[in-house]
């Protein structure tokens, strides 16, 4: 839902770190590597309930998944355009391996330090399920019958109430409040849902 907004307020800052970064040996890969990196280290942070390094983690593991893209768009530009499917396969993987790791980071954490229950943080595994399917598959099928939604990523993204600026003030909000994190997780499971239940319609319809 507010991935646009983000994207609008975000894109110019994101354009000039890209080109600080323009440098021979940083790749956007690496930069997805070090998404995925970082974002693992977070979850381990928070499973061993170190809360304020996984905090850091996961920002700077979000703000590296941020920069590939703009990198790799740059070099697009200047006519080095690199591998951009493998780079877009990549970075798509990388982002829920960072994401399901980040969950199950933080349900052990705070069931062993709180007493939180499973119960939550499964529930948002499953809805991350069901909405990865719907847009995956959306993706696919939609290139192959001529109806992408070309927005500049690698994928056709269909919009939802929850999207990648929800998920880093979601998880970013129980690592910050950990004692809360059961409450956050029914709440976050919640709009997951809904956001997934919204794709597969709007996907359906848009295929039709």
């Amino acid at each position: 839902m507010l991935d646009s907004t983000a994207r609008a307020v975000l894109d110019a800052p994101l354009a000039r770190a890209a080109a600080l970064l323009d440098r021979p040996g940083i790749t956007p890969d690496r930069l997805t590597a070090a998404n995925l990196v970082l974002g693992l280290a977070s979850a381990a942070a928070a499973t061993a309930q170190l809360w304020l390094p996984a905090l850091v983690l996961w920002l700077a593991c979000r703000l590296a998944d941020g920069l590939d893209g703009p990198l790799a768009r740059r070099r697009r530009a200047a006519g080095r355009p690199g591998d951009a499917g493998a780079g877009g396969f990549f970075d798509i993987t990388a982002d829920f391996v960072v994401y399901g790791a980040g969950v199950v980071g933080v349900a052990i954490g705070a069931t062993a330090g709180f007493g939180a229950s499973w119960l939550p943080f499964l529930v948002v595994l499953l809805a991350y399920y069901v909405n990865g399917a719907a847009f995956l598959a959306f993706s696919s099928i939609a290139e192959k019958a001529g109806r992408q939604l070309d927005d500049g990523r690698s994928l056709s993204f269909l919009g939802g109430l929850a999207e990648g600026t929800e998920t880093v003030v979601a998880h970013g909000l129980w690592l910050l409040l950990p004692v809360y994190a059961e409450q956050v997780a029914w709440v976050w499971a919640a709009l997951v849902g809904v956001g997934a239940a919204h794709r597969m319609w709007a996907g359906y319809r848009a295929l039709r």
